[in-house]
């Protein structure tokens, strides 16, 4: 009898290892993984890795799935596209990997892309970018919640404040650029003109220029799109110029760090992020709010203050292990196709429900709008 992955707070998120097909657990599920999890992107790998590590030592600790034992193998990119390549190739040729995890960064995944639908491997990539999933690529799904859903519910925020000029700046990266992009093509859709459009480098350490032009213009709210230390630079630099406008931020800045970067500058800021920042302030009716809580205690009773990006690891492990027991197979095409019918799966970003067209399985609705209030995060009513 197959066990459905409920993530009941008594299970604590173990998927146990009760299916129908009982085989030897030296036939392991090998699921590999590259991570940034040293570099500018390492606030995004090392939760990343730590949750992959955590869960697949608790999942064989109670028997696996299906009686095979979890084999996790994983590469450190340090945030570089050309070695994300390279570690996927080694997984796929080499390690003989089942199913891949991982892509921190929206500029690893897309470059990795190609290679996974070439050799027909499924991917579950944990980075932002909607063209991870845009146009609709047969291997590949992800975790994370797009930029253009960020955009959406950055602009519906805006729009009810009576916000319509903003001003853009945003970073020179994969996640940056894609940002951009979607913002200002979703903008006119909730009455919003870009009066300024700005960027910054991944090594940029102050944006005082940029944002002297912004001063400059009617803007009434700053956008910025981006993650690493650019968006808490940003951060500082407009309390510093005494700019008053509203800011807002994308979900890539989803975690303590950027408040401990950006400081008491960090206060009244707005970005939209998963719930698992602000589990117990969910009603107890709230059907995420258990798995929620059971992985925010989890992780912080071993590494300190739970981010969202370790969530999306969470998600992505499980979706695979859960697809894979119920393909009851490691045959790769199975296991795609398992994968691509999740549904209702309670998971850290929200409630996934994928299809042939939707490979992330998630609505705007997923999202919720916060506000730093004293150094930490507060639902916004």
């Amino acid at each position: 009898m197959k066990i459905r992955h409920t993530f009941s707070a008594l299970a604590a998120a173990a998927l146990l290892g009760l299916g129908s097909a009982q085989v030897a657990a030296a036939d392991s599920i090998k699921v590999g993984t590259f991570l940034a999890v040293t570099g500018g992107a390492s606030f995004l790998g090392d939760p990343e890795l730590k949750t992959l590590q955590m869960y697949v030592d608790e999942v064989n600790a109670k028997g696996g799935v299906d009686g095979r034992m979890v084999e996790l193998v994983h590469y450190d990119t340090g945030g570089r596209a050309k070695d994300a390549v390279k570690f996927a190739k080694r997984l796929i040729q080499k390690d003989k990997v089942d199913v891949i995890v991982g892509g921190s960064t929206s500029g690893s995944t897309l470059a990795v892309m190609p290679l996974v639908e070439k050799s027909r491997i499924p991917f579950i990539s944990f980075a932002g970018a909607v063209k991870i999933i845009h146009p609709v690529q047969k291997w590949t799904f992800k975790t994370p919640h797009t930029d253009a859903m960020a955009a959406a519910k950055i602009f519906g925020d805006m729009q009810r404040r009576g916000i319509t000029k903003v001003a853009l700046i945003s970073g020179s990266g994969g996640f940056g650029k894609s940002g951009r992009g979607q913002s200002l093509q979703l903008a006119t859709q909730y009455g919003i003109k870009i009066v300024a459009d700005e960027s910054y480098g991944a090594k940029d350490t102050d944006m005082t220029a940029q944002l002297t032009k912004i001063r400059d213009t009617d803007a009434q709210a700053i956008l910025n799109f981006g993650f690493g230390s650019g968006p808490a630079i940003v951060t500082k630099n407009v309390r510093q110029l005494g700019i008053e406008l509203p800011l807002y931020q994308s979900h890539g800045v989803a975690s303590k760090k950027y408040i401990e970067l950006a400081g008491d500058a960090a206060e009244g800021v707005r970005l939209p992020a998963a719930a698992l920042l602000v589990a117990d302030q969910l009603p107890d009716s709230d059907p995420q709010k258990a798995v929620l809580l059971a992985y925010k205690s989890k992780f912080e009773a071993a590494h300190g203050p739970v981010s969202t990006f370790g969530g999306h690891a969470y998600d992505g492990l499980f979706i695979a292990l859960e697809a894979i027991d119920r393909a009851n197979s490691l045959d790769k095409e199975k296991v795609r196709d398992e994968i691509e019918k999740t549904n209702g799966f309670i998971g850290t970003a929200g409630i996934f429900n994928m299809s042939p067209s939707d490979h992330l399985g998630l609505g705007i609705d997923a999202f919720k709008m916060l506000e730093i209030r004293n150094g930490d995060w507060t639902i916004v009513r």
